[in-house]
């Protein structure tokens, strides 16, 4: 008894499988991407009639509406705000601030009299058009 194996040729290509895995890696790649936005702070900036491009930034400090602080993107308290600002040197480095429109004026204040007792003076407002 011989055993035969049978050759079949391929005269098509199933292209099925390669759009299921299409199809999942663009599923993956959307989530992904509604993941990156929703990091960002949420944070309504004031809107302003003149704007200037930012130059480029060593730091970024904002207060959101509830009037707390955040170094970069983790939320801080003015003692590490001012450790960070230790590090750095007032003559060259960039401060840039984003403040909620809804938050209270004082914690401003209170950032802005840090930066400027450290001897800050390049310090960007961020706002929107």
């Amino acid at each position: 008894m011989r055993c035969r194996s049978r050759r079949r040729r391929f005269s098509e290509i199933n292209v099925v499988p390669f759009i299921d895995i299409v199809l999942v890696l663009l599923v993956i790649v959307l989530a992904t991407a509604t993941f990156v936005v929703k990091s960002q702070l949420p944070v309504t900036l004031p809107k302003s009639g003149s704007q200037a491009p930012l130059p480029p930034k060593s730091l970024t400090l904002t207060i959101d509406k509830e009037g707390h602080y955040y170094l970069e993107k983790r939320r801080a308290e003015l003692t590490e705000i001012a450790h960070a600002l230790a590090r750095l040197d007032p003559a060259k480095d960039q401060i840039t601030l984003n403040a909620d429109r809804q938050s209270r004026f004082q914690p401003f204040v209170t950032l802005i009299d840090l930066l400027k007792k450290r001897g800050f003076e390049k310090i960007s407002i961020v706002t929107s058009p």
